[in-house]
């Protein structure tokens, strides 16, 4: 069954790990659309950025030209407690679907957040620390970010507020008892505690709750209190400056074995994962070097690339966030109360929404009910229970597969496998009972988000 020159599990020595984070936007010829103000229209300063965002933070969100960025000790040092990650060939799920193509999946799930989601928190946290702020908030929406935050707050001994979408804060208590844990305070949101949390509860009395809503309670408090600042975990281009580590691993680890993919997918919620994961075969791609499929995969529920508009947004349900130029289903827009938390945002990385307006890569989007069963096969024949938000790529990649089974071609496929689903039970349950369903929205919902979006010239 195995092909002896390739093992099971591709590691890494320490050694070989990335000593920079790679911007993507640097070979990028069209450039993201910058982050607008959203009183003035004007494009953001840096100086209208720094009471939202760490100082350094705002330099790497706004940087279009520095192509590596290398990795402070302290951050690197972190790191190697659970990184490099594996990159593993999925011989037995290629078995089960006797399937020509070659499986590759690189896995993040091997630390306590469960997540990727570390690779950002402790570099975010890492430049609070270093500006000597007091802490900071965000939001979470399946919670794996807010539990990746909690773990980087608590190693560098700062307070840490978490709004977590509250359909996740009900359906997910024990991550939001592990951010609590490790010291973090956990809200539901929209809560009652900030006036802009009021003010959509007033709008839409009994909502579940969104990511655009949690950000906007997280943006609030960090503003109003002295010595705080906001973080984000996807969206931002400093988080997917960040998570390239994932792809430079994953290319080092590929190149070490002369492995060339042929397509390169992931699940695509705010874009950090897939931003991270493709960053650097986007790079070969936008150069020239060479070429591949890249796939974004996102919910049927919540589909922001293949339904949405892309114009210039809020981030944000309050409104109150900068304007970001990305696909989007309009900020208005509330998901319906789906088990993949962390795709569960309106828009999407303007980085990544201007590679996918250009052409540079293309989307689907899957259904719940098919995710869980794609989960389901790869937990079966591969060991590893998955998130859901991961799960959406194992669906493409198997479709993928199977498309190679009918045709005979032996491609190579890489995918993410973001994290692991050990918290996300409850979903499993509702699947295994028959009682998950496909929730996707009208077109007329869609039309009536959008219909809201800001009138920018």
């Amino acid at each position: 069954m195995a092909d002896n020159k390739i093992p099971y599990k591709i590691y890494l020595n320490e050694d070989e790990m990335p000593t920079s984070w790679y911007n993507l936007r640097a070979d990028m010829k069209n450039k993201p659309a910058p982050l607008l103000n959203p009183g003035t229209l004007k494009p953001l300063t840096a100086e209208e950025l720094a009471p939202i965002f760490c100082e350094e933070l705002v330099a790497q969100e706004l940087d279009e030209t520095t192509p590596f960025i290398e990795i402070p000790a302290e951050i690197r040092d972190f790191y190697k407690m659970y990184r490099p990650s594996p990159l593993v060939r999925a011989y037995c799920l290629e078995e089960k679907l006797q399937t020509p193509a070659k499986i590759y999946y690189k896995f993040e799930g091997n630390n306590t957040s469960g997540s990727h989601k570390l690779n950002s928190a402790i570099a975010q946290a890492y430049y609070a620390k270093k500006q000597g702020l007091k802490g900071v908030t965000t939001e979470t929406g399946a919670g794996q970010w807010g539990t990746a935050l909690s773990m980087a707050c608590s190693y560098f001994d700062l307070d840490c507020k978490v709004f977590m979408v509250k359909v996740s804060y009900e359906q997910k208590p024990f991550r939001r008892e592990v951010m609590r844990t490790y010291g973090a305070s956990v809200v539901p949101s929209p809560s009652e505690t900030t006036e802009v949390g009021k003010k959509i509860l007033a709008e839409h009395p009994g909502t579940t709750g969104s990511l655009g809503c949690a950000i906007s309670e997280a943006v609030e408090v960090a503003t109003k209190n002295p010595g705080y600042r906001y973080v984000l975990g996807s969206v931002l281009n400093q988080v997917l400056l960040h998570q390239s580590v994932i792809g430079l691993e994953t290319k080092i680890a590929l190149d070490k074995y002369g492995i060339k993919p042929d397509m390169i997918i992931g699940c695509a919620g705010g874009g950090s994962n897939l931003g991270g994961l493709i960053a650097p075969f986007m790079g070969e791609k936008l150069r020239g070097e060479a070429d591949y499929r890249i796939i974004a995969v996102e919910p049927a529920s919540c589909p922001s690339f293949t339904r949405g508009t892309f114009a210039y947004d809020f981030c944000d349900t309050g409104m109150i966030c900068p304007l970001a130029k990305m696909y989007t289903l309009g900020s208005s827009f509330i998901p319906s109360p789906n088990h993949a938390g962390g795709l569960r945002f309106h828009g999407m990385s303007t980085t990544l929404s201007q590679l996918y307006h250009d052409g540079y890569m293309e989307a689907v989007s899957v259904e719940q009910t098919s995710v869980f069963e794609a989960a389901e096969m790869f937990a079966r024949v591969e060991g590893i229970l998955p998130a859901p938000e991961s799960s959406h790529a194992i669906r493409a990649a198997i479709d993928e597969a199977l498309k190679c089974k009918e045709t005979g071609e032996e491609k190579t496929i890489v995918f993410g496998l973001t994290g692991t689903g050990y918290f996300d039970l409850v979903a499993y349950q509702k699947y295994n009972d028959g009682e998950m369903s496909d929730e996707i929205p009208t077109d007329e919902q869609i039309a009536a988000s959008v219909a809201r979006l800001p009138k920018v010239e």
